[in-house]
């Protein structure tokens, strides 16, 4: 995968004939030129996103490429958003070789021919063609089989864990207004033996008509154990001291329902994503070898490898520290040395995913404990805590990328080896 620039750059040869794309929901524009930047194209030619549409560009692009006496197309793509993911396999499957280029490198470059930041289904293209042919690229990946699912549903993972949370937010600032001692009573605003509760009667009012021997009933109906007479008790008795609103509450009673319904349901469905992933990530192989690191779960597996997909098309780990944008850039020019931080460019699920990851085997895996401790505590140039995560976080991409190639074990004694203890090495010597 590693493709310098001055490797991209020759892709593009006398034979080759160069499309910019200016991708739209319903409608997309091209232009097309020669490897010197003479337009093949008299305007930008339009088609739907459709199979006709499609079929129409590609007997177009055909046509020019046999007037023009040209052997091969290289497709410019600006990714707007999802847009392009259709038109994106019909290429594919056309065996059309199509690039990106990067959204914000469109908007800085769009001013050289004219002076002018306008943006309209004629310059578009004709920049998008000209990134192309400078090499500024890159290669686009499409996950296919078990990756393209396992992408899919970690994506639906994050937006059902988003609105979960959503819901019990709501849900926890409607019992704060309305039945504040119930925090006293549950450690977790969703416990499901309150929440059972809550559902059958929201506000204190109705607890307390309820009774002990009500809210007893309300258990043994789910079968749900742990709560007694006991917690019963605790409940009504809040209830009957609380001081929550009694205003509104006919609304409120509704809302709070509404809530504890719309939360349980993103927890089933929440819980039958997961058990699809579980699935997709048997179907990865060595993906279960990375389970056997304490303190990385199926959750960041299953999430590094769908940000990830193929990890064999990635030529060292350094394309896959700069995929998560966690390479590091310098910010520095003559007597000026300003500060080396990460580049925050790349998928920002990925960094997400491995800073957490980072974190939890900071915690639980004895090894990286010791790694984080020395970063943070050696004499020479220690680390700031964060710094020091980052670090790991870049530490377990190299382990990854390891067991995921080559199949091996995760050895422990070989992460401790990475550090120098220089009052060790003085001993020796």
């Amino acid at each position: 995968m590693n493709c310098t620039q001055n490797k991209k750059i020759e892709q593009v040869k006398e034979t080759t004939m160069i499309v910019g794309i200016d991708v739209g929901s319903e409608k997309h524009y091209f232009r097309a030129f020669n490897w010197r930047g003479i337009e093949l194209t008299r305007k930008p030619v339009a088609f739907s996103n459709s199979m006709e549409g499609f079929n129409s560009f590609y007997n177009t692009i055909v046509e020019l490429m046999q007037k023009s006496e040209l052997e091969e197309a290289l497709v410019g793509i600006e990714p707007t958003g999802h847009y392009w993911f259709d038109l994106g396999q019909f290429m594919g499957e056309k065996d059309i070789k199509f690039v990106m280029v990067n959204p914000h490198h469109v908007h800085k470059t769009k001013e050289l021919d004219d002076n002018s930041p306008s943006k309209n289904d004629r310059k578009d293209p004709r920049v998008i063609a000209g990134l192309v042919r400078d090499g500024r690229y890159f290669y686009s990946y499409m996950p296919t089989g078990a990756y393209a699912e396992l992408r899919n549903a970690s994506n639906r993972r994050f937006v059902l864990v988003e609105e979960q949370t959503r819901a019990k937010n709501r849900l926890q600032k409607w019992i704060a207004v309305y039945f504040p001692e119930y925090k006293g009573i549950y450690t977790h605003i969703d416990a499901k033996g309150g929440m059972l509760v809550l559902k059958k009667a929201p506000t204190p009012e109705e607890i307390v008509r309820l009774g002990v021997e009500g809210i007893i009933k309300i258990w043994k109906d789910a079968k749900l154990r742990g709560n007694g007479h006991k917690k019963a008790m605790l409940i009504l008795a809040a209830a009957m001291r609380s001081i929550g609103l009694k205003a509104g509450l006919t609304e409120a009673r509704m809302e709070i329902q509404d809530l504890i319904e719309d939360y349980e349901l993103q927890t089933k469905r929440l819980e039958r994503v997961n058990d699809l992933i579980k699935g997709l990530c048997q179907q990865v192989r060595y993906a279960d070898k990375l389970l056997e690191i304490k303190g990385i779960g199926i959750t960041t597996v299953a999430g590094f490898i769908a940000e990830v997909g193929d990890i064999t098309r990635f030529d060292s780990t350094k394309e896959l520290q700069k995929l998560a944008g966690l390479e590091l850039v310098a910010d520095s020019s003559g007597k000026h040395n300003g500060k080396t931080k990460i580049s925050k460019r790349g998928r920002k699920r990925l960094r997400y995913l491995l800073f957490e990851a980072a974190i939890s085997v900071v915690g639980k895996n004895e090894e990286f404990k010791e790694i984080h401790r020395y970063y943070t505590t050696r004499e020479k140039n220690p680390l700031k805590k964060m710094q020091s995560l980052i670090v790991v976080a870049c530490k377990l991409i190299r382990v990854f990328h390891a067991i995921l190639t080559k199949g091996i074990r995760y050895d422990a004694s070989k992460m401790l080896k990475d550090i120098r203890h220089p009052g060790e090495q003085l001993k020796a010597a």
